[in-house]
């Protein structure tokens, strides 16, 4: 069973709207199918240096074996417990996280919005039921934790809002602690607030640099 792998990026393709990339680790080639945000900053050279880590979802079938790979631990975890819903394959679930955020999947599930769940390609409203029915229990600890850490600085704008899932998930991929995590977010939405997107240049990478200096800096007075 392959839970992670560091390697050197070789190249990108997509195939209808599956999304691939091969990884050079240790001589060996491993294609994996990744989601579309994270193949869009591979393609735009977003990524430093080209040295990949992923974690490892392995799917093992009679005639092959599949790899899907995520950018942080709990992505992954988020795409086992979707597969565990009955009916639900590994297209569908990495459809479902090329639609939506892991914050928009969870509240869809907490508010019973099929409507949104609906609005993935494959997913009907008999899979939406089942998909809100069988789900939400799992994920009572997350949305605790979306509640927390965003709850009074919420910001009503979908783009800026998957930007900071997006950021706490690369975040937590880097090693950061969720604990520091927390801490910074509402900093970086209050910052977000005030930041007009097009004078200013938000972006995802600027927003990234922005936590990482707050974050840097925090660890470093720590270390005094």
């Amino acid at each position: 069973m392959i839970s992670w792998i560091n390697g050197e990026f070789v190249e990108l393709w997509q195939t209808n709207q599956k999304f691939f990339v091969l990884i050079n680790c240790q001589g060996l080639g491993y294609e994996i199918q990744i989601l579309e945000s994270f193949f869009i900053k591979l393609k735009t050279n977003q990524i430093p240096n080209k040295k990949i880590t992923l974690w490892i979802k392995h799917i093992k079938k009679e005639e092959s074996d599949l790899l899907f790979g995520f950018t942080s631990k709990d992505q992954k975890n988020f795409f086992t417990e979707i597969l565990s819903v009955r009916g639900v394959g590994s297209q569908i679930g990495m459809g479902l996280l090329n639609k939506l955020s892991i914050s928009e999947v969870i509240n869809a599930i907490k508010t019973q919005n099929k409507k949104l769940i609906c609005s993935v390609p494959g997913i009907g409203q008999k899979m939406s039921d089942r998909l809100i029915l069988e789900l939400k229990s799992k994920f009572k600890s997350k949305i605790q934790f979306e509640k927390e850490g965003k709850d009074e600085l919420e910001i009503n704008d979908n783009e800026i809002n998957k930007m900071i899932d997006d950021l706490q998930l690369t975040l937590q991929s880097l090693n950061y602690k969720n604990k520091e995590i927390k801490t910074i977010l509402p900093i970086i939405i209050q910052k977000v607030d005030i930041l007009d997107k097009k004078e200013k240049n938000l972006s995802f990478e600027n927003l990234l640099k922005l936590a990482m200096n707050y974050l840097d800096m925090d660890n470093s007075n720590l270390a005094r």
